[in-house]
Order: structure tokens, then sequence, then C-alpha cells
């Protein structure tokens, strides 16, 4: 949920709603999502959270204090999804966020101060699986309902059949 760095850093889980703001921890002397009230709050976030900040997301350059009208580490999007890369290599940076035209930006090179919100969480494997299950028991209503249709239908015009073509007619209809 945090990068490795942020481990010494009091933390809790993003919600949907949250005001983060890009912050150096004093205590990891590493950069990280915070909450805009607790700003000594590291804020972790899953893979899949998507963020909309507040302006066009930057990324800390060397030349944007220097040259700020030229746009330097301007990255051309608001709107990000937070994303872990790296996972094989135990002792670097994992957290990043991709932008929609497919860029992916460590969180530790955000410049620092810039605000964003939290949009959405993804949806976790409980909830996928509520939802398959929810989807499947619909899907198994619709059956038994075709099935349950199918046998009136077969009794209204079995009236005039014997019984055995009706049993016929009954089990041949696919369901």
């Amino acid at each position: 949920m945090c990068d490795y760095s942020l481990h010494a850093v009091a933390s809790r889980p993003a919600k949907v709603g949250d005001r983060l703001i890009t912050t150096m921890f004093d205590d990891a002397l590493t950069t990280g999502f915070a909450s805009a009230d607790e700003p000594n709050v590291a804020v972790c976030l899953r893979p899949g959270t998507e963020l909309s900040f507040e302006g066009e997301i930057e990324r800390r350059h060397h030349f944007t204090q220097l040259f700020p009208r030229f746009g330097f580490g301007k990255l051309g999007a608001a709107v990000a999804r937070f994303r872990k890369i790296n996972e094989h290599k135990p002792n670097v940076h994992h957290d990043a966020v991709e932008l929609a035209n497919g860029k992916i930006v460590l969180v530790t090179q955000l410049r620092i101060g810039q605000r964003a919100t939290v949009l959405q969480l993804p949806a976790t494997e409980q909830e996928q699986r509520r939802e398959a299950s929810t989807a499947g028991e619909a899907q198994e209503r619709d059956s038994a309902g075709h099935a349950a249709a199918t046998l009136f239908e077969a009794m209204d015009a079995g009236a005039r059949e014997p019984i055995e073509g009706r049993w016929k007619k009954l089990l041949s209809t696919p369901s």
C-alpha cells in the first residue's frame, strides 16, 4: 500500500474524496501523499486508485524555478491512476502514477505541494466476487424465468396433446 520508504511514517488507507497533497515526510526523507488536513500522516493508495489533481501534474525539474514560463516538468494531464512498478526489485521505490497517455512517474519525482482528490478506489477482490455472484444470480433468475415461460407455453399448447407428447416437448426445449 505505502512504499517501503514510508514504513517509519504514520499512515492510513485512502478514502474516496480524500484531499491529498504531495509532501516530503521529515521522518523518512521521501515524497508521498499526505492528507491535506494531516500533513504528517501518509495516505496509502491501492493500485488502481484514481486521482484528480487541482492543476496540471508536474514532476520535479531542475529548471522549473529558473524558467517557470517554459513549463519544465509539466506532464500535460490532471488525472492519473496510482500503480506499483518494479515490484520485483525490493529496495527501490514502487509507488507511481500513470497518466492517460501511458506516461508513468514515480511519486517521489512529483513536485511537492501539488493537491489531488481521490476520485475512485479500485474494487477489492471480495467486491469483485460479490458483483460476479450477483450477476450470476441474475442470469440464473433469467434462465429460470425463461424455463417457466416455456413450461406455461407448452402447457397451453399441450392442452390439446396427449400427456406423453407434452413431456417430450418440455424435455426437448432448451433453457
